[in-house]
């Protein structure tokens, strides 16, 4: 029988979206083992003064295996 966990992770980019997803699944996968799916449940972006796009955000629920 195999157990999972989901933990929620919130990453960012100046770049893009899948930038920022890919910043936010490295980032999971230096702490914990087995990480097998990411759920992107939110996007955000953060505008600048002048109202262009200064940051990508987005919020993921990262599953892994535990041993």
């Amino acid at each position: 029988m195999s157990i999972s966990r989901t933990t929620e992770v919130k990453a960012s980019s100046k770049q893009s979206f899948d930038d920022a997803m890919k910043k936010g699944i490295a980032r999971a996968q230096k702490t914990l083992r087995n990480v097998k799916s990411a759920w992107i449940w939110n996007q955000e972006i953060i505008l600048d003064d002048k109202g262009k796009i200064a940051e990508y955000r987005v919020q993921m629920k990262i599953t892994f295996m535990l041993d």
